[in-house]
C-alpha cells in the first residue's frame, strides 16, 4: 500500500494489531525487525530526483504526479522496473498486489503501450477507493479491488489477500505488499498465483534486498525451477525478477 500522500512510518495499528496472528509470528516480525533495520532505513530512500524526473517524463506525467516517493513507496528504480516490462512484454494482464503509486505508473504504461488491463488488490478499503480517485485526476483507469486479509494460502505465515476473480493469463506481477510488518516472509505466499502466469511472463517483488524476501527468494527458486529468476540490486530496495519459460 504506498499512497499519493506521505506514508506514516509505522504500520498502521488499528488494522494490523486487531488481525488474528500467532505469537510465534509477532516474535519473528520483532526479531527480523532488529536484524534488518538497516535494509528498511535505506528502502525509506525513493530514488533520486533525476530518476523520478526521467520517469514521469517517460510516462508524459506532470512533475507532481509522483510526490513523496520514499517512506515505504515504491522507489523509482522499482517503478521503473514496472514500465520497462511494459515496454516489453506487452502484457494483456497486469495483477498488481498493493495498489498506490505503482498502480499509476502501471496504468499509464499499458496505455501507452498496448490495451493491456491492470487487476490490483489492497487490503485497506478506503485505499482502494483513494487510488482510484488518484488515478481518475491523472486519466488513468485501473481495477481496483479490495481484499481483505485471512489465511495464507499452502505453508506461509502471516496474513494473505483474499482474492476473487483471479485472471488465467497473467503477463506481468507485480509484488508490493502485504507489509512486512504482518510476517517477514508473508509475500512468500504469492506463489499461489504462479500457476496463472501466461507463457512468457514476468513477476516482479520489491523489496527483495531485505532478508524476509531474500529468503522467499531461495524457497521460490527452490520450488519453481522452470521460473528464472534474478536479483537486481539497484535502487533504494532491490527487485527480484523472475521469469517464465
Amino acid at each position: 500500500m504506498t499512497s499519493r500522500d506521505t506514508t506514516h512510518f509505522l504500520a498502521r495499528p488499528d488494522i494490523y494489531d486487531a488481525l488474528p496472528r500467532p505469537l510465534r509470528e509477532r516474535l519473528d516480525v520483532i526479531a527480523f525487525g532488529a536484524i534488518q533495520w538497516p535494509w528498511l532505513l535505506h528502502s525509506l530512500w525513493g530514488g533520486r530526483k533525476a530518476d523520478k524526473a526521467a520517469l514521469l517524463h517517460r510516462l508524459d506525467l506532470a512533475d507532481d504526479a509522483l510526490p513523496h516517493l520514499g517512506s515505504w513507496k515504491a522507489d523509482t528504480r522499482f517503478l521503473t522496473h514496472i514500465v520497462d516490462a511494459i515496454e516489453m512484454l506487452r502484457p494483456a494482464t497486469v495483477v498488481e498486489l498493493g495498489c498506490g503509486a505503482s498502480s499509476l505508473v502501471i496504468a499509464k504504461a499499458l496505455a501507452m503501450h498496448g490495451s493491456g488491463r491492470l487487476i490490483s488488490y489492497d487490503q485497506h478499503q478506503d485505499f482502494v477507493a483513494a487510488t482510484g480517485q488518484w488515478l481518475a485526476s491523472q486519466g488513468a483507469t485501473a481495477d481496483l479491488r479490495h481484499a481483505p486479509l485471512g489465511p495464507p494460502p499452502g505453508d506461509w505465515p502471516g496474513l494473505w489477500y483474499q482474492l476473487a476473480d483471479l485472471p488465467t493469463d497473467i503477463g506481468l506481477l507485480v509484488i508490493d505488499g502485504p507489509p512486512w510488518a504482518l510476517h517477514p516472509l508473508v509475500r512468500g505466499a504469492a506463489e499461489s498465483l504462479f500457476p496463472r502466469l501466461a507463457p512468457g511472463a514476468m513477476i516482479l517483488l520489491d523489496d527483495a534486498a531485505r532478508i524476509g524476501e531474500r529468503l522467499v527468494a531461495k524457497r521460490w527458486r527452490a520450488r519453481w525451477p522452470d521460473i528464472d529468476f534474478t536479483y537486481d540490486r539497484r535502487g533504494a530496495k532491490g527487485t527480484l525478477i523472475g521469469r517464465t519459460a
